[in-house]
């Protein structure tokens, strides 16, 4: 995944290798990603660096984004549907950035969700069934390997805020056609969203808008509808978390 930024004069490239496969009990993350960042000037290699954590710190960050221009102006329950390195990842900036009263969280394999619930600071619900932990939830993050739909419309809390992360391939889903044929979605990119997201094309939903038009404030933020950010992942991203990690460690922070 190359790009520069022109803003920060970065240039990078980040390596993924993904294996669906991988037993849950594994320490081994389904994703894996290392950052080469160059000196732009001269295309020389600068440093390597963990992608697997800038990756995971970055897709939160974005989701967070989206999250403080979607969500319901007054919003008190979070859940999470998933508990990989994303969950945890998102649980840490949605609790820093956020004040939910209440956090609750959902796995596949319960045993993960209990130790998300005993490794992270703070009060969370493990819930049993998808459908307990979306009721009545404000927002909810949705970082599973599923590839049916597991969140369902009829469950969502009108007004609600999804941050659809998981599902990252063409025939892949997490949420159903009721939810996306009745939300505002919104996307990091258009063009990736056609092409990768199976929740965008086989439900044929209509794009409203990308997060960077709304935060420019080009297109307006619905947060009185219910809304969907599907979430892909854009190498500019990498691009500029590596340059703040280089000029973190560059000043010996």
């Amino acid at each position: 995944m190359p790009a520069y930024s022109s803003n920060e004069d970065a240039l990078t490239t980040k390596l993924v290798t993904f294996y669906e496969g991988v037993s849950p009990t594994s320490t081994v993350p389904s994703h894996q990603a290392t950052v080469l960042l160059f000196e732009p000037s001269n295309g020389s290699l600068l440093l390597v660096m963990d992608g697997s954590v800038i990756t995971a710190k970055r897709t939160a960050a974005v989701s967070a984004i989206a999250t403080k221009f979607l969500k319901p102006p007054s919003s008190e329950i979070l859940c999470i549907l998933g508990a990989g390195v994303q969950a945890y990842s998102h649980y840490e900036i949605f609790t820093e950035q956020f004040s939910f009263k209440e956090v609750r969280i959902w796995n596949r394999t319960k045993k993960n969700a209990e130790k998300f619930a005993q490794t992270v600071k703070g009060d969370v619900r493990v819930c049993s069934s998808v459908q307990e932990a979306v009721t009545g939830a404000d927002v909810i993050i949705t970082v599973t390997m599923a590839t049916e739909p597991i969140l369902f419309g009829e469950w969502v809390k009108p007004g609600a805020h999804i941050n659809a992360v998981g599902a990252s391939r063409p025939d892949w889903r997490e949420l159903d056609d009721v939810i996306m044929k009745n939300c505002v979605l919104y996307v990091d990119s258009r063009e990736g969203a056609l092409k990768e997201s199976g929740d965008v094309i086989l439900s044929e939903a209509e794009i409203f808008a990308e997060l960077g038009e709304v935060v420019k404030g080009v297109k307006p933020a619905h947060r009185e509808k219910t809304t969907v950010f599907k979430s892909l992942g854009m190498a500019i991203e990498d691009t500029v978390a590596a340059k703040l990690v280089f000029d973190s460690w560059s000043s010996g922070k």
